[in-house]
């Protein structure tokens, strides 16, 4: 005779309920493990017994067995079941029971609670979990919740995106700049160049062509109203490894314009004149062939800019900042500037560069004028509030470079090398200097002129052709 316990979930005949745990009596022989009439703990007659249930004798199990999961147990989530032992050594079918609450009688037996919670205390353990293992995201989240892109991904496209917004506008906005360059062949070959020293050349002069320029304009502006065009400033910028050096020249300095031929074949031997008649008889390229003549030096590269273009830069710049150590007013020039640091818009700006009657050395002190305003118009022109700035940068470029005539080997990249080369020299990182002279007011055929101290000014130019230390002399 076999003794067992079970759940019963059974009810009465007049409709009560009559579930509860069961012991039932088994006696040999007998099919389906009930005895009618022998049920105790409230069992009854004719009831089936649960299978899956262990077997008891009296109070005590026969043996222990491990408690139901908590979602499946029908006493709720965290009741556990009595130890006992198990009599007879037979185990029966586990069979699953729904959890009570707003799951039950769902077609698939399982309480939500349970299905969304599987793999969790209180959930289906993943092997029962009818979706399968692994794990799972919110409620209609998809999974995993890899539906939508991760943070990492995210971050990285968007990376990836500005990077390329910048190369395409870095791109576009390189070759429209590009297209805004003047070249001009100002750079020719001849028999006797001087070969191309050390370091890199550049001669950066300043027009006062009024080309472009209306009458109106040119009253403003006190330019004049003469026909051609002249140079008003011209430096050698030597760039190199023992610093640079911003070296000014004269305009009235008496030298050797080399032979050269016209623009209607008409062939013109070498003369001696002022150095400025050789730009106002064949602009670019005869200043820099008598340049080369008279240095001995290799000129790499070009820049020349006229009045208007000088006017629009600082004043798309919005202006440039300058400490004079005196007031200057000049009727000639149209200045009127008071002493001590002020922003100079861009008439103001060319008023400054070309004044020279108040000085006592006319053109001299013009020359550290201007050596003084190229300095403060590149420090701004290369500083972070005008690069990074649109506003500004794009205006600055379209009216500078278009108005800037290059040689043809001009690139941005040599142009952006040359402006921060002239910040440097403002900045400590090299020198300002003017050709070594002898007389400033040399008598001559052509009239008053400016003679060059050819024993200082070798050394000099020998110092740019070696890319060594430049000298220095007394004034």
């Amino acid at each position: 005779m076999t003794t067992r316990d079970g759940w019963d979930e059974g009810s009465a005949a007049d409709g009560r309920d009559i579930s509860g745990w069961e012991t039932r009596t088994t006696r040999p022989g007998e099919p389906g493990g009930r005895v009618p009439g022998r049920a105790s703990g409230g069992a009854y007659p004719g009831l089936p017994q649960m299978p899956g249930t262990p077997e008891r004798h009296g109070s005590a199990y026969s043996q222990a067995e491990p408690p139901l999961p908590p979602g499946l147990n029908p006493r709720g989530p965290g009741a556990t079941r009595r130890p006992g032992p198990q009599q007879g050594g037979q185990q029966g079918r586990q069979v699953p029971q729904q959890s009570a609450g707003p799951g039950y009688g769902r077609a698939d037996g399982l309480n939500p609670t349970v299905r969304e919670n599987a793999g969790t205390p209180g959930g289906l353990p993943p092997e029962l979990d009818p979706r399968g293992p692994g794990p799972r995201g919110p409620r209609g989240g998809g999974g995993s919740g890899r539906s939508g892109w991760s943070r990492r991904r995210k971050v990285r496209f968007t990376l990836f995106a500005l990077v390329l917004t910048l190369l395409v506008v870095g791109v576009g906005s390189y070759v429209w700049a590009d297209s805004k360059l003047n070249h001009a062949n100002v750079l020719t070959d001849y028999a006797g160049r001087p070969p191309a020293g050390k370091g890199t050349n550049w001669l950066v002069i300043g027009s006062d062509s009024r080309q472009g320029l209306s009458k109106a304009q040119q009253q403003a502006l006190h330019t004049g109203y003469a026909a051609g065009s002249r140079t008003d400033s011209m430096m050698i910028l030597h760039i190199g490894s023992n610093g640079n050096t911003l070296m000014s020249i004269p305009r009235d300095s008496y030298v050797t314009i080399p032979a050269w031929t016209d623009s209607k074949g008409i062939k013109h031997n070498a003369s001696k004149n002022k150095i400025n008649a050789a730009y106002a008889y064949g602009d670019g390229p005869l200043l820099v062939k008598t340049i080369e003549f008279n240095t001995g030096l290799h000129i790499d590269h070009y820049a020349e800019i006229g009045f208007s273009g000088f006017v629009n830069v600082v004043d798309d710049l919005g202006g440039i900042h300058l400490c004079l150590d005196k007031a200057i007013v000049d009727k000639a020039s149209g200045a009127n500037l008071k002493a001590g640091c002020q922003d100079l818009n861009g008439t103001q700006s060319l008023a400054f560069v070309r004044e020279r009657h108040q000085e006592a050395s006319q053109d001299l002190g013009r020359m550290k004028h201007q050596q003084q305003f190229l300095a403060a118009l590149s420090h701004k022109a290369t500083s972070m509030g005008t690069l990074l700035n649109p506003f500004v940068l794009y205006p600055t470029l379209d009216s500078g470079l278009s108005l800037l005539t290059v040689d043809n080997n001009v690139g941005l990249t040599d142009l952006a090398s040359m402006f921060f080369a002239m910040k440097g020299v403002q900045g400590g990182k090299g020198k300002t200097i003017t050709v070594p002279i002898a007389d400033a007011n040399y008598q001559t055929p052509a009239g008053d002129a400016v003679k060059w101290n050819m024993t200082e000014a070798t050394q000099v130019f020998d110092a740019f052709k070696n890319d060594t230390a430049v000298p220095s002399f007394p004034s």
